[in-house]
């Protein structure tokens, strides 16, 4: 209908530029059409309709008076905004928006910039491409991993290591000296280490040294890390220095990949799980060291905008008493919660590598649950933990979506 009345009044338009109908302005022009509305620019652009709030549009001016290029920071001050502003005028010209502000100020936005950060487009679009996996998708993908000497010299080689670990969640590194100082130097090369309560970089045995089952030789089910931190660590990184003796094995499973199988079977577990808080703890009181952590969040964590998983916090070691839920909805939660973890327990879901002097793995504490089965003999691990930020600076730098 609009298209039609468009062309009905095409003269008109190239003449005053200007429709006023159901006190709203309309434009037209080759490559997209607005409208004017109370307070908002609804474009049509690309067969998508979106809407600008004024404010918004103010506030994202790309002029040099509102925007610095050269360090990509905001001029303008959002506080100062009248939020009853409207354009006085409004054109598209050269492929840009063109709007002129009451005190004079012109701003131009490129369609295509607006089209890229419009709210519709991010609704449909994911944050960060994945692959979800269980243990056959992940093997037949026949993923390489890096070598040593090529992972630290060649940025090619670092790009495709960045590239699979952005859309598995894991990845290895062959070749690795092993020695802490080694395995420090292969972390360094993608990201900032993040020092915690475990220090900086670890190397620790089954001696009990601290106050964590990991420290022993008993199996592991699968967890994600440090879930009582109000930001869990997003990259867990290990090397097996030694192993004299049997088992070991390390656990892999893709918590994405189960949660996303709830969602298909039970949208109201996975809703339960996304909103519901918990609490984890870490209470540490052995030799020298004293510690007393709590983190709070959901065991699913979706952006809002668009329903993405971005986040699992799955550790029934460190889970701590739930006090966070009505009476009410606390046995849907324990349903749900036995849901998911009947699907990260499906043998089907379980990736076990085994670890050996000279492999380093690099595994997405935000996505991928680890564990290991029981072992006898001296097994030697070192590692850390990498920030999540750099590493997905390091990817963007390379122009992947991170």
């Amino acid at each position: 209908m609009l298209g039609s009345l468009i062309r009905k009044l095409q003269p008109a338009l190239k003449q005053t530029q200007v429709l006023w109908r159901h006190e709203k302005q309309i434009r037209a022009c080759s490559s997209a059409t607005f409208h004017l509305l109370e307070d908002s620019l609804e474009l049509h652009y690309g067969g998508t309709p979106m809407r600008f709030n004024y404010v918004w549009l103010r506030d994202h001016c790309r002029s040099a008076a509102s925007y610095n290029p050269q360090t990509n920071q905001r001029n303008v001050d959002t506080g100062s905004i009248d939020l009853s502003i409207r354009p006085d005028s409004t054109s598209v010209r050269d492929g840009h928006l063109v709007l002129t502000w009451p005190d004079g100020h012109v701003s131009e936005y490129s369609l295509s910039w607006l089209a890229d950060h419009s709210y519709e487009t991010k609704k449909q679009s994911s944050v960060q491409p994945r692959i979800l996996w269980n243990s056959d998708i992940y093997k037949n993908a026949n993923i390489p991993s890096a070598k040593w000497d090529a992972f630290m010299n060649s940025d090619d080689e670092l790009k495709k290591f960045l590239q699979n670990y952005i859309l598995y969640g894991i990845a290895f590194v062959d070749g690795v000296p092993a020695t802490v100082e080694a395995t420090e130097a292969v972390t360094q090369r993608v990201s900032l280490i993040r020092e915690t309560t475990y220090g900086r970089m670890w190397s620790f045995t089954s001696d009990f040294s601290r106050g964590d089952t990991a420290y022993s030789q008993l199996a592991l089910d699968r967890h994600t890390d440090t879930t009582y931190f109000q930001e869990p660590c997003g990259i867990q990184v290990f090397h097996c220095l030694k192993h004299e003796g049997s088992g070991g094995r390390t656990l892999l499973v893709d918590g994405f990949y189960a949660a996303e199988k709830v969602r298909q079977q039970s949208p109201e577990n996975f809703e339960l799980l996304a909103n519901i808080p918990i609490r984890h703890e870490y209470v540490e009181n052995t030799g020298d060291h004293r510690n007393h952590m709590t983190g709070i969040g959901p065991v699913l964590n979706v952006y809002p905008w668009n329903s993405e998983l971005y986040l699992i916090r799955y550790n029934n070691f460190d889970r701590s008493v739930i006090n966070t839920v009505p009476h009410d909805v606390v046995q849907r939660w324990y349903m749900a919660h036995r849901e998911l973890t009947t699907e990260l327990r499906r043998p089907e879901n379980e990736l076990w590598v085994k670890l050996s002097p000279g492999k380093v793995i690099f595994i997405d504490n935000w996505r991928v649950l680890h564990g290991r089965e029981s072992f006898t003999g001296l097994r030697q691990l070192c590692g850390c933990y990498l920030t999540r930020d750099d590493i997905l600076s390091a990817a963007r730098c390379f122009g992947l979506q991170a």
